[in-house]
């Protein structure tokens, strides 16, 4: 079998990550297999679909590496082929008009929650033999039905779930176009489905009631059902159903923060999929592992503290090359002329180390690209002990003459420290003070060759 599966969100502007996982885990069983991913948007509810909405999906999918080998396929310009099968459909006695008008829907829906029974349409219009229907009402354009078959059941063996078993008496007769002849979602999926020949269908456990009316059209007309596998739900940090609603952050939300994509790709992957202990993991190595029967049945909960975690171990180890030019947007978002100053790669290298995001990344660097601070008598009496002052000219002298280095500036700083019998704080923090104006830096040494010997010496040889 060639698999083929496929992602079909309904763009209607915001994707957030329980969205992308849906993405995620169909792609990644598609590449497992060497076979198909396809992107099809579901945009026939028209008053919320927007082109905007189908760019975030995009530019989420494509931040995230998850490549198509198909689309974007777009239900509205497809309208055609599901007339076509409704027409089919209509001719073969699968489907009927029926003229039920919504005001009377709505009365009967009352009426059999009055008799504490399940709302469902009556199958008025529904033609059976010797069955006589009512007077066609003029004026009125009809909906289209599916004749949902009537006894026995649904049965299918979820990849996630197990075998699970849907009464057909619990499933009435479907709509499956509208009365302006607009097809609904459940009719189009069946036939995109078909029509794309997908094998399997990756998706949210909302769609479980879905599935049963999917299965018996896609019967009706011939095709075979695809191997379901419905995720469970993912959950905010407050166990509620993540959504907008509830706080969830848009994946250009994410982008902004300054995290990283393979970072949340690893972080998407382990919300709902296993691979024995392994936390941090390549996107080959997911794709390599990747299977159904990892999936987890439990609803998984978003944790943020694990994915900065994730994400710091990810600017850790990555390259520094690859990581500046990924910091650089935000470091010139803080008017930062990377240009000009200590080079930008060195800069990040030395910062990476404590980062858990870009955004941090590019505050840390704004120290090395201020002009040379400007210290008031008062700043340098607070800050820089008069005690301290020579050992300051011993340390010019020292790194004047040593390797420029993090080892031979260290060992300018521990020649300078024997000779007065201080420790390191004590020269460290003035140091810090004198060339930044502030206390708060990573390693003095590493700081030294980020900013060249020239011009720390220059900023130190100002207080002496």
């Amino acid at each position: 079998m060639h698999i083929r599966t496929r992602f079909a969100p309904s763009p209607t502007g915001f994707i957030h990550l329980g969205n992308l996982r849906s993405a995620l885990y169909p792609w990644a069983f598609a590449r497992h297999n060497k076979g198909d991913f396809i992107l099809r948007i579901e945009d026939t509810d028209l008053e919320r679909s927007t082109q905007e909405a189908v760019d975030v999906i995009i530019e989420g999918m494509s931040w995230l590496g998850l490549d198509l080998d198909e689309g974007p396929i777009y239900q509205m310009q497809r309208i055609d082929r599901y007339r076509e099968v409704i027409k089919q459909m209509l001719e073969a006695g699968l489907a009927y008009p029926c003229y039920m008008s919504e005001d009377e829907l709505n009365r009967l829906r009352d009426q059999q929650m009055a008799n504490k029974e399940k709302p469902r349409y009556n199958g008025l219009w529904r033609p059976e033999p010797g069955k006589t229907l009512p007077a066609i009402p003029e004026g009125v354009l009809p909906v289209i039905r599916f004749r949902n078959p009537i006894g026995g059941s649904v049965i299918w063996d979820d990849a996630v779930k197990g075998q699970i078993e849907i009464s057909n008496d619990e499933l009435d007769d479907l709509v499956i176009a509208r009365p302006d002849g607009t097809p609904t979602y459940n009719f189009c999926v069946v036939v995109d489905d078909l029509d794309m020949k997908i094998t399997h269908v990756i998706r949210g456990d909302d769609h479980v009631n879905n599935t049963p009316r999917q299965i018996n059209i896609m019967k009706a007309l011939g095709g075979i059902p695809p191997v379901y596998a419905h995720l469970p739900t993912v959950l905010n940090d407050s166990g509620e159903k993540m959504s907008k609603r509830n706080g969830a952050m848009s994946v250009r939300d994410y982008q902004k923060a300054g995290y990283l994509p393979e970072a949340i790709l690893n972080y998407l992957a382990r919300l709902g999929w296993s691979h024995g202990d392994a936390e941090v993991f390549t996107k080959e190595q997911f794709v390599d592992w990747f299977d159904l029967a990892s999936l987890g049945r439990s609803p998984a909960q978003h944790n943020p503290e694990k994915l900065l975690w994730l994400n710091h171990q990810y600017i850790q180890h990555s390259d520094p090359k690859k990581l500046a030019q990924a910091t650089k947007p935000f470091a010139h978002e803080l008017g930062i002329n990377t240009e000009q100053g200590p080079d930008f790669v060195q800069v990040v290298d030395l910062l990476k180390g404590r980062a858990n995001t870009l955004i941090e990344i590019a505050e840390g660097a704004k120290l090395f690209y201020l002009p040379a601070p400007i210290h008031t008598p008062e700043q340098i009496a607070e800050n820089i002990p008069a005690a301290i002052i020579p050992v300051i000219k011993d340390l010019i002298y020292a790194l004047q003459n040593s390797e420029p280095t993090k080892e031979g500036y260290g060992a300018a700083f521990k020649q300078v420290l024997a000779q007065h019998q201080l420790k390191m704080p004590a020269l460290a923090m003035p140091v810090r003070y004198a060339l930044f104006a502030t206390t708060q830096t990573p390693a003095i040494d590493s700081v030294l060759v980020v900013m060249g010997k020239d011009e720390a010496i220059q900023r130190l040889s100002k207080l002496v």
